[in-house]
Order: C-alpha cells, then structure tokens, then sequence
C-alpha cells in the first residue's frame, strides 16, 4: 500500500534537480501513504516525473522499491495498491518463457513483466487485487493511468494551465497535485451540489472543476500528442451484474452455501498475503465476523481483532465483537471512546479526507484505524457484504413502501402526502409515543420519517424513488450558488436498472455509487491517515460475479437479507451471537449538535458567514440548524454535509490552495 503523485507537462520542467525537489514536495503532502521510503523518477525530455511513498508490505527490501522499471526499461511503473494473485501471474510466466530474470518477490515486479507479456489491458483483467496505477510507455511516450475493479483504491488527475503550459497533474489524493504550481483549479459548485445530496462527491467529479477521479474498472491513456486523454473501460460492474442475473447459478441452496464459502476462503487466504503483521476490524456482525472467522479458519495462531466501543445507547457492538472474538479464540483488541476523543477527531477531518465528505461514521473508522495501526500495518474489513447479498435493512423498506405506492394513481399519492404534512412532525411523535419506548434512540422520531415518505410519494420510477430514498437535501441546486446537479448514475439515460426488480436495482445502484465513492473512500483515507492497510476480501471480483449469479431468493428470505452468507458464517460461528437487529457503525451527531459541537457548527453555519463566501443560500440552512437545536427535527444529515464542507473551506482557505469561483 501506498501512494504516489506526478506531473506530464509540455513546458519546461526545470533542471533535473528543481523537478526532483518538487515531486519530493508533492510525495511528502502524501508522506501517511507511505512513511517507509521515497522513491522519484523523472524524464526531462518527456516532461514526465514520479513520486512514491512506500508503506512496505510485501517484500520489505530494496528490490520493492518503486518508482521502478521494466526489465526491458520500456515501463516505469508507480503502483498503489496489492495484487493477491501475483505468485499465480509469476508462475504462469515462468510456464510460458516470459518471465525475467527476478530481482525479488514484490507484486510491481510481477506487474511489470506482465505488462511486457500481454499488454496493460490483458493484464489487469487477469489480476486479483486492489490497485491504482501510473505507468509510462517509454516506447510510445503515453502515461497510462489505471484503477482497480470496484474503486478501492484512489487516483485524482486533471490537466492545468493552457497551451504550452498546460500540466497534466495525477496522484493518490488531491494533496499531491495541490504541491505542484500549476495546480489552480477552483471550487466545483455542480460537485458540491453532490455533496449536498448523498454526502460524497462520486466519480468522476472531485470538489476541484478540471479535476477528475478515474472512474473504477477503467484504463486512462494520455498523451502530450492528443490533449483529450482516451479512455477503455476493462470492468463493467453493470454488465457484470446483467451477466449474474442471465445466467443465475443453478445448484441447490446448500450447493450454494458451499461455493460461496470456497470462494470467500480462497479470497481472504489470498489477502492475508503480508511480510508485516495482520489483523482485521470486527464488529460482531455478520460481514466482519465472517471475514475473520475464514481468516482464524486458516491461521495457525489467533488472529488479531479489533473492535471500538462507545457508552452512549444504540451506537455500541462492542460486547458482540468480543463475543464472536472469544468464540473464534482471535486475539482481541477493544477500545471503549468518551465523547472528547470522538469529538478531537473532527477537526482532523479536512485534512484528512483531502475533499469535502460528510459520512459521520468516518469518525469511528477513523478510531479504528488508528487502534488497529498500534497493533498491525495490514488490516482486513468486511465492507461490501450489504451491496452483494442485500444487507441493507432500507432494501426491504423502500421494496415495501414503493410496492404499495405503485398501485396508486399519483392523485392518490399526492392526497396523502398533503394528509401526512397535515400533521406536524411533534403531532406524530405525540401520536406514537405510546410505542416509541419500543424502538431504539436512533429511531425515536417518527415524525421525520412521516414527512419523508410523504417526499417519496411522488415519483414516477423506482430508481427515481430510491435516490430520494437515499438523499440528504432533495433540491441541492437550491441550496448551492450557482450550481447545478451534473449528470451521474440516478440521472443516467442509460441506465440498467429500468430493466431491473427493486431489490437487484437497490444492490447495483449501490454497488456503483454508495460502496466506491462512500464506503471504500471513507475506509481508504481513515486507515491510510495513520498508514494501515485495508483490504476488502468481498471485493474479490470472483466473489462479486458469484454473488450476482445468486439468485434473490438465496439472499433474501423471510424479509431479511444475507441468507447465504448467514449460512457459511453459521458454520463457523454460533447463530444467537450474531442474530440480532443491524446497528451500523455511527455516532451520537444528532445530539453532539445540541451540546458540545453547538458553538463549533454556529460558527460555521453562521448567516454571515455563509454569505460573504457565497457558496450557500442561507435560509434554508439556518432553517434547519434552528429546528435541529430545538429538538423538535433531526437534522443532522444535512447540517453535518454543510459543516464537513464548511470545516474543509475553512482549512483550505487558511492555506491558500482553493479559488473561490469557477
């Protein structure tokens, strides 16, 4: 794991020297990626330079050390990222006479001679792995950019400057491209109106206008040649979902049940490939404990686990995580957090998720990581089992509510959504209070999720119900100045889920959106902030096609999901210590919004404020800040994607590195 940044320009880059220092410059803004070494390479003539920071993880030594060339020097290659499958890639070589003389056992060697071998495209389609690449064909004088399938792994990149002067900037994280000169991007207000509404800015907008994210499964060329960068598409998460569903497995459930486990054995044998100590994040749910009950399956010692634990009532798993711990016989690691140290992490935010991203449960995965790095440099996460085996408890209440709304004519609709705004949101909450001692804190308000569904009553598709569904603010052009909501997955002409069921439409839309651009960066830039590696065993895209062949009834039954996986994690761990309602992985915002965050989030949400910087409409924000502090609304949503851009504004702005137009 680590990261690397770099520049192709087609002006003068200096002298050998200058170039140097600045992209030892640009490395060091990334220097949490990599702490264990640097490496730069640079080509004056091509106007080309790389930086990498190692975090050293398979094969220690020098013979790892990137940037680093082809044994024909035709590549020169920085990489990011692991190749599980690189010994098999190696072998296959080996068998076929293609193999160079080694130098060491590192995945980027490996990488290298098979590019020679069979070319970038065909090589990463037989790769197993997570991955960001930079690689330069000397031969032909093209930058070639590449990310893994599902988007695990970063890579921002962009063009700067006109004519002569024009600067193609890349790198693992903005940070690195902001070191370099020619970096003047200004603030997108389109992305921001992303940002608004799902609290991420997905690919391939960054917060930066010019500024891109390469889309995941993709292959970037670019040449000074042609200043429009040609893009191929190796992975199509849509096409391969389609596939799945054509071709459905047709084995008994328990056939099933076998293969999957077979497949996820073989998937996480392969990521606990380290030269440096391992673990794995565990919650006590299904997905963590399943990954390191398969990890503990294969292990001749216990496996280190950890787990973060909080006192306030409806956020703590920690007493299942050491359960399932104890069970399994792992190596345990807990740690209970007061307020104070989930409250210190937030000022970190900014800086350390690079753009503006306002997932509050960035804050306990940030703990986490950092409790894990004290222990292991490689950690394994059981991420993305809700997309692939319908996990998400808000699968079966949209499938229900739109069930039920699509045999209604939109008159019908339209009456009772006036008759449910008829009602206030106290009116509701004093109607169900007889029974709300009956549901947890974090689903008290009933009043709130009345008016929402009366939002959701008026749509005319399902996958347009289900953006509303999954919103924070429904009409972000409104809140931001100036800006406009681009096109993206929802609002696609093409679209593959028109073709869909709700369920497999709900699963794909949140494979392409919510996992990448969400989930995996929240994971990504927490972990690589004190320089841990996170691996995704479910993301094994042999995992991921076996999951799409399954049919909904071997992942859903009786109203709940994960049947299948349910099953393998059954036979490893007992059911009564993992059957139980799912409780995410969040904090108490609602309420540190009330208290202690109160004069924080003022100052920030402040009315002049907000206006003298000119990217939000004041009223509708101070509208909800005020009834968030009265209590009688639950807010914190959309107030925490407002304070998290706010908070980034502030820190950006101090260090001069933002325009604040387009």
């Amino acid at each position: 794991m680590c990261g690397f940044g770099g520049f192709l320009s087609r002006g003068d880059i200096g002298t050998a020297d200058s170039a140097e220092r600045l992209l030892s410059q640009m490395g060091k803004a990334i220097l949490h990626r990599g702490p264990d070494s640097e490496g730069v390479w640079c080509d004056r003539t091509a106007g080309l330079g790389f930086v990498h920071r190692r975090l050293a993880i398979v094969d220690l030594s020098a013979a790892g050390h990137q940037p680093m060339m082809s044994s024909d020097a035709r590549y020169v290659l920085a990489f990011n990222g692991e190749i599980y499958n690189h010994l098999t890639l190696r072998k296959k070589l080996e068998s076929s006479g293609a193999s160079p003389s080694w130098r060491g056992h590192s995945d980027t060697e490996t990488l290298l001679a098979c590019f020679i071998a069979w070319g970038v495209e065909d090589t990463l389609k037989q790769c197993i792995g997570m991955f960001a690449i930079a690689l330069w064909d000397r031969q032909s004088r093209v930058l070639i950019l590449a990310r893994d399938r599902m988007g695990e792994k970063p890579l921002y990149y962009g063009w700067q400057g006109q004519g002569g002067q024009a600067t193609f900037l890349f790198g693992s994280e903005l940070k690195a491209l902001k070191v370099h000169p020619a970096f003047k991007a200004a603030i997108d207000r389109n992305a921001l109106t992303l940002l608004m509404r799902h609290n991420y800015i997905p690919a391939p907008y960054s917060v930066y206008a010019g500024i891109a994210k390469l889309e995941p499964g993709c292959i970037l060329f670019v040449s000074l040649d042609d200043p429009q960068p040609r893009m191929v598409k190796y992975w199509d998460t849509t096409k391969v979902a389609l596939q799945g569903l054509a071709s459905p497995f047709s084995g008994s459930p328990e056939e099933a049940v076998l293969r999957l486990e077979e497949l996820a054995m073989d998937a996480v044998r392969q990521q606990m490939m380290a030269d440096v100590p391992l673990g794995a994040f565990l919650s006590g749910g299904i997905d963590s404990s399943t990954i390191v009950a398969l990890m503990q399956a294969q292990s001749s010692r216990p496996v280190k686990t950890f787990t973060i634990g909080f006192h306030e009532e409806g956020y703590n798993e920690a007493v299942h995580a050491k359960a399932v711990a104890s069970h399994l016989g792992t190596e345990h690691t807990e740690l209970y957090v007061t307020p104070d140290q989930a409250l210190a992490v937030i000022p970190e935010l900014p800086t350390l998720y690079d753009e503006p991203f306002s997932d509050s449960s960035q804050i306990p995965t940030y703990l986490i990581s950092k409790l894990a790095r004290e222990h292991v440099t490689v950690s394994l996460s059981g991420d993305a089992g809700d997309e692939l085996f319908c996990g998400y408890s808000r699968y079966t209440q949209a499938a229900r509510v739109w069930s039920s709304l699509e045999r209604l004519p939109g008159f019908v609709r339209s009456g009772i959504a006036n008759s449910i705004r008829a009602i206030s949101v106290n009116g509701w909450n004093r109607l169900a209070s007889p029974v709300l001692p009956l549901f947890s804190a974090r689903k008290r308000n009933v009043g709130d999720k009345a008016h929402k569904l009366a939002e959701l009553l008026n749509h005319p598709d399902f996958l347009s119900f289900y953006r509303r569904f999954v919103t924070h603010w429904p009409s972000p052009d409104e809140i931001i100045v100036d800006g406009r909501e681009p096109t993206n997955y929802f609002t696609a002409t093409q679209n593959a889920s028109a073709c869909l069921g709700a369920f497999e439409s709900m699963m794909l839309a949140d494979a392409m959106t919510y996992l990448c651009d969400d989930i995996l960066v929240k994971v990504d830039r927490a972990a690589m902030g004190v320089s841990l590696e996170t691996r995704v065993p479910f993301l094994d895209h042999r995992l991921f096609e076996f999951a799409w062949a399954l049919p909904l009834a071997m992942k859903l039954r009786d109203g709940h999901g994960k049947w299948a996986l349910k099953q393998v994690l059954y036979r490893h761990v007992p059911k009564e210590l993992i059957e139980r309602p799912k409780m995410g992985f969040g904090v108490p915002i609602d309420s540190w919004l009330r208290g202690p965050l109160r004069d924080w989030a003022e100052n920030l949400l402040s009315e002049t404020r907000l206006r003298q910087e000119g990217f939000f409409n004041p009223e509708p924000i101070r509208k909800k800040w005020a009834e968030h502090l009265s209590g009688n609304r639950n807010w914190q949503y959309h107030l925490w994607d407002v304070l998290m851009f706010q908070a980034w504004l502030d820190v950006e702005s101090k260090h001069e590195t933002v325009r604040f137009s387009n």
